[in-house]
Protein backbone atom coordinates (compact mmCIF):
# COMPACT_ATOMS: atom_id res chain seq x y z
CA UNK A 1 0.00 0.00 0.00
CA UNK A 2 1.40 3.22 -1.30
CA UNK A 3 2.02 5.60 2.65
CA UNK A 4 1.00 9.03 2.18
CA UNK A 5 2.37 12.39 4.49
CA UNK A 6 -0.64 13.33 7.12
CA UNK A 7 -1.32 16.92 6.99
CA UNK A 8 1.86 19.03 8.38
CA UNK A 9 3.44 16.41 10.35
CA UNK A 10 6.09 13.92 9.91
CA UNK A 11 3.67 10.65 10.22
CA UNK A 12 3.38 8.67 6.64
CA UNK A 13 0.46 6.33 6.86
CA UNK A 14 -1.59 4.75 4.51
CA UNK A 15 -4.35 6.22 3.05
CA UNK A 16 -7.20 4.57 4.45
CA UNK A 17 -7.35 4.88 8.27
CA UNK A 18 -9.28 1.87 10.39
CA UNK A 19 -11.48 3.13 12.78
CA UNK A 20 -11.95 1.59 15.96
CA UNK A 21 -15.47 2.65 17.26
CA UNK A 22 -16.55 -0.89 17.08
CA UNK A 23 -14.43 -2.26 19.12
CA UNK A 24 -15.82 -3.23 22.24
CA UNK A 25 -19.27 -2.68 21.37
CA UNK A 26 -20.32 -3.94 17.99
CA UNK A 27 -16.95 -6.30 17.70
CA UNK A 28 -15.74 -8.32 20.86
CA UNK A 29 -12.30 -8.80 21.31
CA UNK A 30 -11.59 -11.70 18.81
CA UNK A 31 -13.52 -10.03 15.75
CA UNK A 32 -11.67 -6.88 16.46
CA UNK A 33 -8.35 -8.78 16.60
CA UNK A 34 -9.37 -10.49 13.47
CA UNK A 35 -10.44 -6.83 12.09
CA UNK A 36 -7.18 -5.71 13.09
CA UNK A 37 -5.17 -8.02 11.66
CA UNK A 38 -6.32 -8.42 8.05
CA UNK A 39 -5.88 -4.69 7.81
CA UNK A 40 -2.26 -4.87 8.43
CA UNK A 41 -2.31 -8.00 6.55
CA UNK A 42 -3.54 -5.64 3.84
CA UNK A 43 -0.96 -3.01 4.51
CA UNK A 44 -2.31 -0.96 6.76
CA UNK A 45 -0.69 0.98 9.76
CA UNK A 46 -2.95 4.03 10.41
CA UNK A 47 -5.03 2.92 13.64
CA UNK A 48 -7.68 5.86 15.25
CA UNK A 49 -9.96 5.27 18.46
CA UNK A 50 -10.99 7.80 21.13
CA UNK A 51 -11.02 7.48 25.25
CA UNK A 52 -15.22 7.04 24.49
CA UNK A 53 -15.60 4.30 22.79
CA UNK A 54 -16.94 1.83 24.76
CA UNK A 55 -15.95 3.54 27.74
CA UNK A 56 -12.48 3.32 27.04
CA UNK A 57 -12.21 -0.62 26.17
CA UNK A 58 -12.03 0.33 22.07
CA UNK A 59 -8.59 1.63 23.24
CA UNK A 60 -7.63 -1.57 25.67
CA UNK A 61 -8.12 -3.89 22.90
CA UNK A 62 -6.30 -1.85 20.57
CA UNK A 63 -3.84 -2.49 23.56
CA UNK A 64 -3.95 -5.96 23.87
CA UNK A 65 -3.71 -6.55 20.23
CA UNK A 66 -0.68 -4.19 19.86
CA UNK A 67 1.02 -5.99 23.37
CA UNK A 68 0.08 -9.56 21.87
CA UNK A 69 0.96 -8.70 18.17
CA UNK A 70 4.51 -7.41 19.29
CA UNK A 71 3.66 -4.68 16.34
CA UNK A 72 3.41 -1.22 18.68
CA UNK A 73 6.65 -0.19 16.10
CA UNK A 74 4.67 -0.62 12.96
CA UNK A 75 1.39 0.79 13.61
CA UNK A 76 0.31 4.70 13.78
CA UNK A 77 -2.11 4.91 16.96
CA UNK A 78 -4.77 8.12 17.05
CA UNK A 79 -6.86 8.75 20.12
CA UNK A 80 -8.67 11.74 20.91
CA UNK A 81 -9.73 13.42 23.88
CA UNK A 82 -12.89 16.19 25.08
CA UNK A 83 -16.07 13.80 24.57
CA UNK A 84 -17.73 12.65 27.77
CA UNK A 85 -16.37 9.90 29.64
CA UNK A 86 -18.58 7.96 31.82
CA UNK A 87 -21.42 9.88 33.93
CA UNK A 88 -19.55 12.63 35.68
CA UNK A 89 -20.53 15.94 33.40
CA UNK A 90 -16.51 17.19 34.74
CA UNK A 91 -15.09 14.53 32.76
CA UNK A 92 -15.31 16.13 29.48
CA UNK A 93 -13.83 19.07 27.83
CA UNK A 94 -10.16 20.02 26.91
CA UNK A 95 -8.89 21.76 30.41
CA UNK A 96 -5.18 21.83 30.99
CA UNK A 97 -5.75 19.02 33.58
CA UNK A 98 -8.51 17.05 31.99
CA UNK A 99 -6.32 16.50 29.09
CA UNK A 100 -3.20 15.71 31.20
CA UNK A 101 -5.40 13.03 33.29
CA UNK A 102 -7.11 11.39 29.83
CA UNK A 103 -3.29 10.84 28.19
CA UNK A 104 -1.96 9.21 30.99
CA UNK A 105 -5.41 6.96 31.26
CA UNK A 106 -5.24 6.25 27.41
CA UNK A 107 -1.74 5.16 27.54
CA UNK A 108 -2.03 3.27 30.24
CA UNK A 109 -5.42 1.34 28.33
CA UNK A 110 -3.30 1.27 24.84
CA UNK A 111 -0.06 -0.33 27.01
CA UNK A 112 2.18 2.13 25.54
CA UNK A 113 4.15 5.04 26.05
CA UNK A 114 3.56 7.45 23.44
CA UNK A 115 0.38 8.56 20.96
CA UNK A 116 1.38 8.86 17.56
CA UNK A 117 -1.47 11.77 16.77
CA UNK A 118 -3.80 12.91 20.11
CA UNK A 119 -6.72 14.76 18.61
CA UNK A 120 -9.60 16.99 19.76
CA UNK A 121 -12.92 15.14 20.11
CA UNK A 122 -14.95 18.27 19.27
Amino acid sequence: MIKRKLGHTDLIVSPLCLGGNVFGWTADERGSFAVLDAYVDGGGDFIDTADVYSGGESESILGRWMSTRKNRDRVIVATKVGSRMGTDPHAQGLSRRYILEEVEASLKRLQTDYIDLYQSHR
